[in-house]
Parts: C-alpha cells; sequence; structure tokens
C-alpha cells in the first residue's frame, strides 16, 4: 500500500518550519520510504517573539496565538506544495505543531498550531495533536519518534537527535526512548550573545575552555539521576540550564565549551547505562556542529558505539518525515506511539483528524 503523506515540524530551537514530502510503501508488515520533497522555513522575527513568550500569554491571546499559528502552518504548506508542484499528490498532513507547555505529572501536554485552520487553508486531510492520547493513559507524551526509527530505520541500534532537546533511542525489545538534556536550544541562546544565530561548526565552543565547577553543577542535576520513560519541557534548557551558565559570568566561548561537554558527558553517561554498543544515527541540526560530534564520539568510545551521521536530508529532516509516517499509522489506525518508550498503560493511536477536503 503506496501513501503520500506531508510531515510538519516545528522544533525547540525556533529555527523554522521543517517539512517533508514523502512516499511510504507497506508490504507485508514491512515499511520503506523516499523523500521526495524537502525544505526549511526560517520563522520571522516577529514569530520567534510570539512563539519564545507564548507561555506568558493569557489565555484568550493564548488560544488566539494557537488559531494564528495554524493558519500560518496551512499557508506556509500551501507554498510548499506550490513550490515543489505536488498538488493532487497529497494525501495526507501530519503536523507536530509547536510545544509549549509539557508536564507529564498533570498529563497535561499543548502544541500549538490548530489542526482545523491548517486543513481549512490546505483543505487536506490533517492530523495534529500527536501527544495528548499516550499522556491521557499516563504516559510521558515523548518522545513519540520511535515508532518511525522502528519501522524505517531498523538497521541501527542506537538513534541520537540533537535538536533543542537532545534524545536517544535503543533499538531494543522493548523499544527504549528518552530526553537526555538541553542542547542547542541553549548553544543557541548562549551563540546570540555574540551576535550569532547559532555556533557554526562548534568553532566558538572549541575556541573555549572547561570551566570545571559549572560542568559539575550541571551534571549534578537531578533530572539526570532520574530513571526512564523520562521527557524534558523546553523551560529546563531556558529557564534551569541557561541562568546556572549565565551565573558562572563566562565569557561566550567559555560557557558554549562548556555546554557542549556537558552535552557529551551526558550521552556518554546515557549510553554506558542502556549498555551495549552498536551504530548510532544521528540527526537534527546539532549533527551539523563538528567539535559537538567529536566530543561526543571520545565520550562513547569507550562503549564501543559508533556515530554515524547520514545525508543531509536524512540529518534535516528525520523527525518531519517521522511526523508524516505518524500520521499515515493515525490514517490505518494503527499503534503510533509506544507505550514502552513513554511509560502509558499501553501503546496508542495519537491524533486527531481534521478532514479540510471537499466531501
Amino acid at each position: 500500500m503506496l501513501y503520500r503523506a506531508i510531515g510538519v515540524m516545528s522544533g525547540s530551537s525556533l529555527d523554522g518550519l521543517d517539512i517533508v514530502f514523502a512516499e511510504f510503501n507497506e508490504q507485508a508488515g514491512k515499511w520503506q520510504f523516499t523523500i521526495t520533497h524537502s525544505a526549511c522555513y526560517p520563522f520571522s522575527a516577529e514569530w520567534i517573539s510570539r512563539l519564545e513568550n507564548a507561555t506568558q500569554l493569557p489565555a484568550r491571546d493564548y488560544v488566539q496565538l494557537d488559531i494564528d499559528f495554524g493558519h500560518y502552518l496551512g499557508k506556509e504548506l500551501n507554498r510548499f506544495i506550490a513550490e515543489n508542484n505536488i498538488q493532487f499528490q497529497v494525501g495526507l498532513v501530519s503536523s507536530h505543531g509547536h510545544t509549549v507547555f509539557h508536564n507529564p505529572s498533570g498529563k497535561m501536554t499543548a502544541q500549538i498550531g490548530d489542526g482545523a485552520a491548517i486543513a481549512a487553508e490546505t483543505g487536506l486531510p490533517v492530523v495534529s495533536d500527536l501527544r495528548s492520547m499516550d499522556m491521557a493513559f499516563g504516559g510521558q507524551g515523548a518522545p513519540i519518534v520511535p515508532v518511525g526509527e522502528k519501522w524505517l530505520l531498523g538497521e541501527y541500534d542506537y538513534f541520537l537527535n540533537i535538536g533543542g532537546i537532545c534524545n536517544i533511542s535503543r533499538n531494543s525489545d522493548p523499544f527504549i526512548a528518552f530526553d537526555i538534556c538541553p542542547a542547542n536550544r541553549v548553544l543557541n541562546l548562549l551563540a546570540r550573545e555574540a551576535g550569532k544565530e547559532y555556533d557554526d561548526g562548534g568553532a566558538m565552543a572549541a575556541s573555549g575552555t572547561v570551566n570545571a565547577e559549572l560542568l559539575e553543577k550541571l551534571n549534578a542535576l537531578s533530572y539526570y539521576k532520574e530513571p526512564f520513560p523520562k521527557s524534558l519541557a523546553n523551560e529546563f534548557g531556558t529557564d534551569v540550564v541557561y541562568p546556572l551558565i549565565k551565573q558562572a559570568g563566562l565569557s561566550t566561548p567559555d560557557a558554549l565549551r562548556t555546554c557542549t561537554e556537558h552535552i557529551a558527558q551526558q550521552l556518554g553517561k546515557t549510553v554506558a547505562e542502556l549498555g551495549a554498543g552498536g551504530k548510532m544515527l544521528v540527526t537534527g541540526g546539532g549533527a551539523f556542529n563538528d567539535f559537538l560530534i567529536e566530543r561526543m564520539r571520545v565520550a562513547v568510545k569507550g562503549n564501543n558505539t559508533e556515530l554515524v551521521v547520514p545525508e543531509k536530508a536524512l540529518v534535516n529532516y528525520k523527525e518531519a518525515l517521522i511526523m508524516a509516517f505518524i500520521g499515515v499509522l493515525r490514517w490505518r489506525e494503527e499503534y503510533n506511539v509506544l507505550s514502552s518508550v513513554t511509560g502509558a498503560a499501553r501503546s496508542s493511536i495519537g491524533g486527531a483528524l481534521w478532514l479540510g477536503n471537499e466531501a
């Protein structure tokens, strides 16, 4: 069975909308995929500001932002469809939206980008609100990407995504996945202090020196002692890790160097706890941070783990690709969130379906 779907992802690093148009072919329970078209549409300064400040809005303004962002997503999807001349080819859109609140202890998560607004703009079936069903069953609501890793990329032993948050999956029975620590969200905040959107290749970090006292404080944060399954809200990076770094009063290169070492050491600690080595597929924007990857390779070397950075399309768009796949599974009414990953009472079929197409 062949499915053609678009996946759209707005990550916590706020670097833009990742959009993928992919074909998924299922035969006898085996899945294959092809990324046909992809793009990243950067956010304007206005949208970055609105998304960054979403947690501070009164209820009425927050709901309005949800609707506005949905219409914005729909318009950007129409732009993507027109630019790639794929009108009448897209069977389904699956949108992750942009995470604003995430509180597993309260069974609450919120990703803005109203699915009805997207469906109205595009005139297509839209799947949205991908995490809430798992949360209702007592799960962490994250990570949800592992279902795609399991079915689409099963030749790897580990999957590491370095986005705003760094998360890991282990391809095992049961499949295990969880958030490790903040990553690009904090690194980018530090880079902005030097007038840069990000630390290109990790060059500034490489020129700095590790501050041992700060590194010890970062590694001692209580989250790192919690057992998995577990997940992080964006605020852990912006409201806990970043202020701790700022309090140390370091130069930007030294702050970046220390934060980079913290991320690498947390990966090394995680791999050691999970046990057994193997091939680790590395994706997300952090895969292009050469210095971070270098430090990560050192951190996992003792555990016989090989970091593999794949072709650029998969590095950049793995999460958007899997959002599309999650939408396809929802359309087929099959499990698309794994309880072994999230800790929910059972696996679930997540996502609200909005039929924007004419009958």
